[in-house]
C-alpha cells in the first residue's frame, strides 16, 4: 500500500526523515509568494527530497578507460562548483552527461517499508532523468542520487531545493531487512557514495 501524508508526518516525528518539512514548500516567502523554489517537503502521497549543496560530481571521459562497477575508478569523476545567483544555489550538469549528488535529508526506513525515489516533472521537462532508486526495509542514511542530462543543453541542478520524490510502500514483514544483512550502502553520509561490490 502506498502511504499518505498523515502516515509520513507520523513517521517523521519518530525520526524517519531529518530534517523534515511537514508541508510542501514552493516559495521561501509564502506570504509574499516570492523567491520560488523547486518544491520540497511532504505531499499527498510522498516526500520531495532536497539536493545537498555539499557535493556534486560528474563523470568525465578518460580516454582508454571503461567504467567497471566491480572496480570503480573515482578518477572518472570530477567535482562541480556550487554557483549562486538570485535564483539560488546550483550546480551545472553539462549536456549529455551524468552526475551524482546526495540528499540533504537523512532517512531511517521502517522495517516494513520500501521507498522508491523517482524524478520530479519540472526537471524531466528539461531532459533531466533521476535514476529510480530504492531504499529497502531498515535502510538508513543520505541517498546518493544519480542524474542524467539527456538534453543538448547544460542544465542547472538546484541545491537545497526539491530534486526527487520518495514514495513509501508498505509490505508484509520480511525475514531479513537491509540492516540485518549489513547492506553495503547502509549509513551513507551526506556525501556521494561511490559504487561498491
Amino acid at each position: 500500500m502506498l502511504k499518505n501524508d498523515r502516515w509520513i508526518n507520523a513517521q517523521a516525528v519518530a525520526g524517519m526523515i531529518e530534517p523534515f518539512q511537514a508541508t510542501l514548500v514552493r516559495h521561501l516567502d509564502p506570504d509574499a509568494r516570492t523567491s520560488p523554489v523547486l518544491s520540497y517537503g511532504c505531499s499527498s502521497y510522498g516526500y520531495d527530497l532536497r539536493l545537498s549543496s555539499k557535493e556534486f560530481l560528474i563523470f568525465r571521459h578518460v580516454p582508454g578507460t571503461i567504467m567497471n562497477p566491480k572496480r570503480f575508478n573515482p578518477a572518472n569523476l570530477e567535482p562541480v562548483e556550487l554557483h549562486h545567483d538570485d535564483d539560488g544555489d546550483y550546480f551545472i550538469l553539462p549536456a549529455h552527461s551524468y552526475g551524482l549528488g546526495v540528499a540533504l535529508e537523512r532517512l531511517r526506513v521502517p522495517a516494513n517499508i520500501t521507498v522508491i525515489c523517482i524524478g520530479k516533472s519540472t526537471y524531466a521537462r528539461l531532459g533531466i532523468i533521476v535514476n529510480t532508486t530504492p531504499a529497502e526495509a531498515s535502510w538508513e542514511g543520505h541517498l546518493t542520487l544519480e542524474f542524467s542530462n539527456s538534453s543538448g543543453a547544460d542544465c542547472r541542478i538546484y541545491a537545497n531545493e526539491g530534486i526527487c520524490q520518495l514514495l513509501f510502500f508498505e509490505g508484509d514483514p520480511c525475514d531479513t531487512t537491509y540492516q540485518d544483512r549489513a547492506g553495503k550502502y547502509q549509513d551513507q553520509p551526506e556525501r556521494v557514495t561511490l559504487a561498491r561490490v
